[in-house]
């Protein structure tokens, strides 16, 4: 059964459910999207339906257990009313933050929208909640715990909500890896005060890679300021190894006019990484094989022909898409630079943008005095923010009124430590408002 709430009409679930039942034209990368997320909890071989069905879901990830039937079964706009009562109900005792990947149907609820970065600093700024419900992935649940108190809770609503990127980078890869750099570069710095490498993860990793960080001299960066922690690292270190996404580090690199030449790709699949000495030792950004399917998706045909159907269009992607994508499109920059630069936008104007279905369909809504759409036109969600649905959030919310909290999200404290001091170097390397790439 498809539960959509009738006051998002413009939503990527009413969208699918019309493409399926015939309503609307259209296709969808996978038609279980209409399905529940619940009917994949258990026994689920993958992340689900969506631009990630196709990765390797790494053996021991979290999984959900069997949502109670009386969710299952809720209308929408029984859901509706049990989450707002629920808030009334808990008031400031609870705090809902929603990524801007979000369904339409669970932004609504969101106390904070944002991306990565900002939810990050919204969760730090909230002492006085009892418990954060994150409605977002299990390594911004993670961040969020990081960042809070002792006291307080931080909630996923659907466990399953991972990221397959997250998973392309695990700690006891990354520790082989940084062993063999230590065995080549040794960690005595130069005449200027620089070790030999400095380790920068993206936010979407887990928070064992953020203490490997934070415990080695290295920080987190997010797509808003990923530029800004380069500098950072480039004072500290001869060169940088960056992980999990290799497209971001890519095209921030670029844009920061380091070579490509000196960009080499580290398979952790192959022996040294597959890399010669000599490509390692003329690195300046060490990159991991590791990618976003949601923006991996986007091409540049698909950009020719947005520029063919529509010209003057202005074309806007994430700094995740292939450096291809994001030589051929007009700018680049994180979700809440494109939101920026459409609201900022005269009247009239067209965009294509290169990110994430729900956010683009969102924008397009919010901004009708503008016509925008989205570069890939099938209809090809996240799969692990597609799992995150009203029905878990107005069960961790009637569950949190009941005086139990459910799919609470505990880093250990030895990992938090190291964590923390990433994350905090990380918050203290405020973006670069001007950064259009």
């Amino acid at each position: 059964m498809t539960l959509i709430d009738d006051r998002a009409p413009a939503s990527v679930a009413r969208t699918i459910a019309g493409i399926s039942n015939g309503e609307l034209s259209g296709s969808t990368c996978a038609p279980e999207l209409t399905e529940g997320p619940w009917a994949f909890d258990l026994g689920m071989p993958g992340y689900g339906p969506g631009a990630s069905q196709g990765d390797l879901l790494p053996a021991g990830s979290a999984a959900q257990g069997e949502l109670p039937e009386r969710y299952r079964r809720a209308s929408g706009e029984e859901l509706s009313s049990w989450i707002a009562s629920a808030k009334a109900s808990l008031g400031s005792r609870v705090a809902v933050m929603g990524h801007f990947y979000q369904r339409d149907e669970v932004v609504q609820y969101a106390d904070f929208v944002g991306d990565s970065f900002q939810l990050a600093r919204a969760a730090r700024e909230l002492p006085d909640a009892e418990a954060i419900v994150f409605c977002g992935v299990h390594f911004m649940a993670e961040t969020a715990d990081i960042l809070t108190g002792p006291s307080q809770a931080v909630i996923l609503p659907n466990l399953a909500a991972g990221c397959s990127m997250a998973d392309m980078a695990d700690i006891d890869s990354v520790e082989e890896c940084w062993a063999e750099l230590e065995a080549r570069f040794g960690t005595s710095p130069d005449e200027s005060g620089r070790v030999p490498v400095t380790p920068v993860t993206y936010m979407n990793s887990s928070a064992a890679l953020k203490a490997f960080c934070g415990e080695h001299g290295g920080i987190v960066c997010t797509s808003s300021n990923a530029s800004t922690v380069l500098e950072w690292a480039f004072e500290r270190g001869q060169r940088v190894l960056f992980f999990p996404d290799q497209h971001l580090g890519r095209n921030t690199a670029k844009a920061m006019g380091v070579p490509l030449s000196t960009m080499p790709l580290w398979n952790p699949a192959k022996a040294g990484g597959g890399l010669s000495g000599e490509a390692l030792d003329a690195s300046r950004v060490i990159l991991w094989n590791g990618f976003c399917s949601v923006h991996k998706r986007f091409t540049v045909s698909q950009i020719s022909a947005a520029r063919a159907a529509h010209p003057g269009v202005r074309v806007i992607v994430h700094p995740e898409c292939p450096m291809e994508v994001v030589d051929a499109a007009d700018s680049a920059g994180s979700t809440d630079y494109i939101v920026k630069a459409i609201a900022a936008a005269p009247a009239g104007s067209v965009f294509a943008i290169g990110t994430e279905i729900n956010l683009v369909q969102r924008l397009a809504a919010d901004y009708p005095q503008h016509e925008i759409f989205c570069l890939d036109s099938v209809v090809c969600p996240c799969s692990t923010m597609y799992r995150i649905h009203p029905a878990y959030l107005a069960w961790v919310l009637e569950e949190l009124v009941a005086g139990r909290v459910v799919n609470q999200i505990s880093v250990p404290s030895r990992v938090a430590a190291g964590a923390r001091v990433a994350l905090e170097r990380m918050l203290a390397a405020r973006p670069d408002t001007t950064m259009a790439a």
